[in-house]
């Protein structure tokens, strides 16, 4: 029995030992001994006694939390944050007075915790380091859902946070984890400005995805949120584009000119649409309304310059569009052959002559168009390789066409501004 007493006496003594322990931690903490603190602190919580009493972890977390604020100590303890976010939830585990010390505090160790992870982001973000920017802002979110599932905040969406982890994310090439983040703000229809860039930047990735349902899911979201933006407009399009139903896009098109029928960029970009539709140059592989595509192609390329006079690009295409007309004229006129006799009959030659004559009308009116071309680009300086490109192929096309005319000195006068162009431009 004395024996049995003795034990029972030295156990008693340890367990107050160790409660003595964590009341000498916190008496540490408040004198701003951080680590001697953590020294006393982690020596109660590795005893099976006292790391069954809730206040010992909740001391720990105090401790720690202090630990990961010090700018001369987070350095030397990098996981003390880490710890300090573990001990509040085995203190909340643990503790059956209903988190007394706690609601005391205010929630100090948890919002510690919180605003510690949002800073050290913040300050990884705001050096391009955009990694630990991440794995910052992630553990901020944990500790703000935990906040939440206790009923200690009442921020549902901890937006600004959200938005940071989804941008850090993308900085580091993690897409699939920056769609959950930015997810999570579209999903909640938050606005303000430049928050159109996250619906537009969900509906392209989904649309790269090839998942037509969430592509569509957001870009409705954000044409709701923001139905002054023309991106919305253009990513229908590329999307129906994309699907290959020509109708379909042409439909899309012509609703969209409906709505805003000064954009010249739809206008003309209809026109193209349809001129690639219509135009191939094996002649066999074109669509039987082929002519009457191409025939609206040009309608709306003109109406293009009726909007914009000085658009080059679609100076460049309409005389293209129209001398592609004449070199098809061209082909036929070559289909008709010369027969064994060496002498075409009169209705052949006739038509032959026709065909020539009408290729050389095309060639006519297309002239002024790569004119145009040359009036807007060619007294510029440095220019675009785009619009470099208009320009040599405007004086490639009015050679060729000069050559079949026979006059030689507008030949020249080409030739020259064509071997200039790299030069000057």
């Amino acid at each position: 029995m004395k024996r049995i007493l003795i034990s029972s006496l030295l156990l008693a003594c340890m367990t107050g030992a160790f409660a003595q322990s964590a009341k000498k931690a916190n008496d540490l903490l408040k004198s701003k001994k951080v680590e001697d603190a953590k020294s006393e602190i982690d020596k109660v919580v590795v005893n099976e006694k006292s790391a069954k009493e809730a206040d010992s972890w909740y001391t720990k977390s105090k401790v720690y939390a202090e630990l990961s604020n010090d700018s001369t100590l987070r350095s030397k303890y990098p996981q003390a944050r880490d710890e300090a976010f573990a001990a509040v939830k085995k203190y909340v585990e643990l503790d059956d007075k209903k988190l007394i010390s706690l609601t005391l505090d205010n929630y100090k160790p948890i919002m510690d915790v919180y605003n510690g992870y949002f800073k050290t982001g913040a300050t990884f973000y705001n050096n391009n380091n955009f990694a630990d920017a991440f794995d910052n802002f992630k553990k901020c979110l944990e500790t703000s859902k935990y906040m939440n599932e206790k009923g200690w905040s009442n921020l549902k969406l901890d937006t600004t946070v959200v938005l940071y982890t989804g941008i850090s994310a993308e900085k580091i090439q993690k897409k699939d984890d920056a769609a959950i983040y930015y997810g999570q703000l579209a999903d909640a229809k938050v606005s303000g400005d430049n928050m159109a860039e996250i619906y537009k930047w969900l509906a392209d990735y989904y649309n790269t995805k090839k998942d037509g349902a969430n592509s569509q899911k957001y870009l409705a979201i954000g044409k709701s949120l923001y139905p002054k933006d023309n991106f919305w407009d253009t990513m229908e399009l590329e999307v129906a584009r994309d699907n290959g139903d020509k109708q379909n896009l042409f439909t899309k098109y012509e609703d969209i000119i409906a709505k805003d029928p000064t954009n010249y960029l739809y206008v003309y970009n209809y026109g193209i649409e349809q001129y690639k539709e219509a135009y191939k140059e094996d002649v066999t592989k074109r669509p039987a309304n082929s002519d009457e595509l191409i025939g609206k192609a040009i309608t709306n390329i003109k109406k293009t310059l009726e909007l914009k006079p000085d658009y080059a690009p679609a100076n460049f295409v309409l005389g293209q569009v129209i001398y592609n007309q004449g070199v098809d004229l061209n082909a036929k006129a070559k289909e008709i052959k010369l027969p064994a006799t060496g002498k075409l009959k009169p209705e052949d030659q006739k038509k032959k002559d026709d065909y020539k004559a009408e290729m050389m009308k095309k060639f006519d009116e297309a002239i002024p168009y790569f004119e145009k071309v040359d009036q807007l680009l060619g007294a510029q300086g440095k220019l675009k390789m785009d619009e470099k490109a208009n320009l040599k192929d405007s004086y490639d096309l009015l050679i060729t066409i000069y050559e079949q005319k026979g006059l030689k000195d507008k030949v020249k006068v080409y030739e020259e501004k064509f071997n200039n162009v790299d030069k000057a431009h």
